[in-house]
């Protein structure tokens, strides 16, 4: 896995790529056959298992999550180390915590992303 050093750099450039709503920077980030799991898959788009596959799909979620939630910002709070990957912690705005359970592979890239979500607050 990449250096400790290294994955604060990425988790600092993928924040900020999210919270300036930059789709290409944010994508340089995810393997082009990332598998994604998450809650928002389940709601925004109806697919019960919430996974996703590959980079195209993953761009369309995002780019619908930029509208949804455009004034949504990410906030680090942690990150926490793996021999394959990471943990990253972040609050979500005013709507609650977030933690990304992200496997990568030799160049970083996210392999697998499975993300959780506190409860929701309504805004």
């Amino acid at each position: 896995m990449t250096s400790e050093l290294n994955i604060m750099d990425l988790v600092r450039d993928w924040l900020s790529a999210w919270n300036q709503k930059d789709i290409e920077r944010l994508l340089k980030h995810y393997h082009d056959d990332v598998q994604f799991v998450s809650p928002t898959v389940t709601t925004r788009w109806d697919i019960a298992s919430g996974k996703l596959e590959g980079k195209a799909a993953l761009r369309s979620h995002f780019l619908k999550g930029f509208e949804e939630r455009n004034h949504v910002e990410f906030q680090f709070l942690n990150v926490v180390y793996g021999v394959s990957g990471l943990i990253l912690i972040y609050r979500r705005g005013a709507i609650g915590m977030g933690a990304d359970l992200i496997t990568l592979d030799e160049r970083g890239k996210a392999l697998r992303v499975e993300v959780f979500h506190s409860k929701e607050k309504r805004e």
